[in-house]
């Protein structure tokens, strides 16, 4: 998996790319957290709409509400996409009790519930992002529900 943010953690580890995702989640929690929380794309594209992401669930209910205009351009959805479930997750982590970021074998980043489940973000901003459902609020709520 591509996930840009990868490249400003690598650099902060030295240059190199020997060390992954999950053994930096396990040292680093709070750094992995920082980088995924970035959201640059995303946050550019909803700032441009007038909408300032403040990491709240107030601030899904307002992306789910923007005009769909990021569809106009292929090459970009799904790097919107991306970034609109690692906010998500980025709100989830900051906001829901027990909430913590893991990684799935196949690097895939994911929420893991205090109640163990795990919440694929990343596929569910695709789907946000691709067909607007479902929406980034409703996964909030149920994700607070657990």
């Amino acid at each position: 998996m591509n996930i840009p943010f990868l490249d400003n953690w690598r650099k902060r580890q030295g240059g190199t790319q020997s060390g992954t995702l999950a053994a930096a989640v396990e040292a680093d929690p709070d750094g992995v957290a920082e980088l995924l929380a970035e959201c640059e794309l995303l946050r550019v594209r909803a700032g441009q709409q007038g909408l300032e992401l403040d990491d709240t669930p107030a601030s899904l209910t307002a992306l789910d509400q923007l005009p769909p205009r990021w569809r106009d351009d292929p090459e970009e959805l799904p790097w919107l996409g991306n970034d609109a479930g690692l906010y998500l997750g980025t709100v989830i982590v900051r906001t829901v009790p027990g909430a913590a970021w893991d990684i799935w074998p196949s690097g895939q980043p994911v929420v893991r519930l205090e109640s163990g489940r795990e919440i694929d973000v990343v596929s569910a901003g695709l789907d946000w992002a691709m067909a607007g459902s479902p929406e980034l609020s409703q996964v909030y709520a149920e994700s607070a529900e657990n």
